[in-house]
């Protein structure tokens, strides 16, 4: 059975080379080199790593990402981050796909887009179906503060409806790109996106996501 989670570290390896240590990224105002050390830190500092989540604890983990960035050249990061840690849980099969697989599938495209003249990448049928598992209790999670009922369509795959009633707002597109938009990745995913214009227009600036 493919490995989706190591094979996306290595094409989030490959997008972060391509670019380069000082290009935008969709990570708001982090450049590449910030991505990498990012992802590094979240390997390899357990210490850290709680403040990605747990924003009174992100100062510190702003902090010990900050000297990876600088204490590396971005050609060590990137091969630190290719390899992953020596030792940890995560080298376990299915602790590092349920953890990481959108994890650095959204990492790729956070480096693949952040500049122009991208395209989507063609994902393998079962990359596109792993993800596509992966969405219903993700978007759930991050509509639990919308008021709309939101259909989710990824044709070839299937449906689902977060919220109760008649949906106010469909999302179509390939779970890819759905994945992206429901990360907050709005503006930079392929997804058709149609209902009621309030709700439309929330959805689309709502924040959420890694």
């Amino acid at each position: 059975m493919p490995r989706y989670a190591r094979i996306e570290r290595h094409a989030l390896a490959d997008a972060l080379q391509e670019a380069g240590p000082h290009a935008p990224t969709l990570c708001g105002d982090w450049k590449t080199g910030d991505l990498a050390a990012h992802v590094v830190v979240r390997d390899r500092r357990p210490d850290a790593a709680p403040g990605i989540v747990f924003k009174p604890l992100a100062g510190w983990t702003d902090r010990v990402r900050d000297r990876y960035r600088d204490a590396h050249p971005y050609p060590e990061l990137i091969a630190m981050l290719r390899s992953g840690p020596r030792l940890s849980p995560m080298n376990l099969s299915a602790l590092d796909e349920m953890t990481n697989t959108v994890e650095f599938f959204v990492h790729t495209e956070d480096a693949r887009r952040g500049r122009g003249g991208w395209e989507p990448r063609a994902l393998e049928p079962g990359l596109a179906a792993a993800l596509w598992q992966r969405l219903p209790p993700l978007v759930r999670l991050n509509l639990r503060r919308i008021p709309d009922t939101v259909r989710v369509e990824a044709p070839g795959h299937g449906a689902f409806t977060v919220g109760d009633g008649e949906p106010s707002v469909t999302v179509t597109g390939d779970p890819g790109e759905l994945l992206l938009f429901f990360m907050g990745r709005q503006a930079a995913s392929r997804v058709d996106i149609s209902g009621d214009t309030t709700a439309v227009t929330r959805l689309a600036g709502a924040r959420f996501g890694i």
